[in-house]
Protein backbone atom coordinates (compact mmCIF):
# COMPACT_ATOMS: atom_id res chain seq x y z
CA UNK A 1 0.00 0.00 0.00
CA UNK A 2 2.82 2.38 0.90
CA UNK A 3 4.63 1.62 -2.39
CA UNK A 4 1.45 2.28 -4.34
CA UNK A 5 0.97 5.52 -2.44
CA UNK A 6 4.57 6.56 -3.08
CA UNK A 7 4.16 5.73 -6.76
CA UNK A 8 0.97 7.79 -6.88
CA UNK A 9 2.77 10.64 -5.16
CA UNK A 10 5.59 10.49 -7.70
CA UNK A 11 3.11 10.40 -10.57
CA UNK A 12 1.18 13.36 -9.21
CA UNK A 13 4.42 15.26 -8.62
CA UNK A 14 5.49 14.58 -12.20
CA UNK A 15 2.11 15.78 -13.50
CA UNK A 16 2.37 18.93 -11.39
CA UNK A 17 5.89 19.61 -12.67
CA UNK A 18 4.78 19.10 -16.26
CA UNK A 19 1.85 21.45 -15.72
CA UNK A 20 4.16 24.06 -14.22
CA UNK A 21 6.47 23.68 -17.20
CA UNK A 22 3.54 24.18 -19.56
CA UNK A 23 2.47 27.27 -17.65
CA UNK A 24 6.00 28.70 -17.97
CA UNK A 25 6.01 28.02 -21.72
CA UNK A 26 2.62 29.68 -22.06
CA UNK A 27 3.81 32.67 -20.07
CA UNK A 28 6.71 33.00 -22.52
CA UNK A 29 4.32 32.80 -25.46
CA UNK A 30 2.10 35.45 -23.87
CA UNK A 31 5.15 37.69 -23.40
CA UNK A 32 6.10 37.27 -27.07
CA UNK A 33 2.56 37.94 -28.24
CA UNK A 34 2.30 41.00 -26.02
CA UNK A 35 5.41 42.31 -27.78
CA UNK A 36 3.82 41.61 -31.14
CA UNK A 37 0.63 43.30 -29.99
CA UNK A 38 2.57 46.41 -28.95
CA UNK A 39 4.33 46.38 -32.31
CA UNK A 40 0.99 46.17 -34.08
CA UNK A 41 -0.33 49.05 -31.98
CA UNK A 42 2.64 51.20 -33.02
CA UNK A 43 2.12 50.22 -36.64
CA UNK A 44 -1.55 51.11 -36.31
CA UNK A 45 -0.70 54.51 -34.84
CA UNK A 46 1.79 55.13 -37.67
CA UNK A 47 -0.84 54.28 -40.25
CA UNK A 48 -3.32 56.65 -38.65
CA UNK A 49 -0.75 59.42 -38.41
CA UNK A 50 0.08 59.20 -42.09
CA UNK A 51 -3.61 58.93 -43.00
CA UNK A 52 -2.94 55.73 -44.87
CA UNK A 53 -4.98 53.51 -42.62
CA UNK A 54 -5.73 50.27 -44.34
CA UNK A 55 -8.62 48.97 -42.27
CA UNK A 56 -8.38 45.54 -43.88
CA UNK A 57 -4.77 45.10 -42.75
CA UNK A 58 -5.50 46.40 -39.27
CA UNK A 59 -8.48 44.09 -38.97
CA UNK A 60 -6.32 41.17 -40.14
CA UNK A 61 -3.62 42.01 -37.58
CA UNK A 62 -6.15 42.32 -34.79
CA UNK A 63 -7.81 39.04 -35.75
CA UNK A 64 -4.43 37.31 -35.95
CA UNK A 65 -3.46 38.62 -32.51
CA UNK A 66 -6.82 37.70 -31.02
CA UNK A 67 -6.55 34.16 -32.40
CA UNK A 68 -3.09 33.76 -30.90
CA UNK A 69 -4.18 35.17 -27.56
CA UNK A 70 -7.19 32.87 -27.51
CA UNK A 71 -4.96 29.86 -28.22
CA UNK A 72 -2.58 30.85 -25.43
CA UNK A 73 -5.40 31.49 -22.98
CA UNK A 74 -6.92 28.10 -23.78
CA UNK A 75 -3.57 26.40 -23.25
CA UNK A 76 -2.93 28.30 -20.04
CA UNK A 77 -6.36 27.37 -18.70
CA UNK A 78 -5.69 23.72 -19.50
CA UNK A 79 -2.30 23.84 -17.77
CA UNK A 80 -3.78 25.56 -14.75
CA UNK A 81 -6.50 22.90 -14.51
CA UNK A 82 -3.82 20.19 -14.75
CA UNK A 83 -1.74 21.89 -12.08
CA UNK A 84 -4.76 22.31 -9.81
CA UNK A 85 -5.70 18.68 -10.30
CA UNK A 86 -2.14 17.62 -9.46
CA UNK A 87 -2.12 19.74 -6.32
CA UNK A 88 -5.45 18.30 -5.19
CA UNK A 89 -4.14 14.79 -5.77
CA UNK A 90 -1.00 15.58 -3.79
CA UNK A 91 -3.16 16.78 -0.90
CA UNK A 92 -5.09 13.49 -0.97
CA UNK A 93 -1.86 11.49 -1.06
CA UNK A 94 -0.46 13.55 1.84
CA UNK A 95 -3.58 12.82 3.89
CA UNK A 96 -3.30 9.10 3.08
CA UNK A 97 0.36 9.11 4.11
CA UNK A 98 -0.49 10.97 7.31
CA UNK A 99 -3.17 8.40 8.11
CA UNK A 100 -0.79 5.56 7.31
CA UNK A 101 1.78 7.07 9.66
CA UNK A 102 -0.79 7.31 12.46
CA UNK A 103 -1.82 3.69 11.93
CA UNK A 104 1.82 2.61 12.06
CA UNK A 105 2.33 4.55 15.31
CA UNK A 106 -0.71 2.91 16.89
CA UNK A 107 0.46 -0.55 15.83
CA UNK A 108 3.94 0.18 17.16
CA UNK A 109 2.49 1.25 20.49
CA UNK A 110 0.45 -1.98 20.71
CA UNK A 111 3.61 -4.02 20.31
Amino acid sequence: FVQRTEWSLQLMTQRALEAESNVEKLKQEIFILQGKLESLKVENDDLRASQMTDLGAVKHNINFTLQNLHRIITGANWSIRQLTSGVESLHVVAEVLKSTGKISEVEAEKE
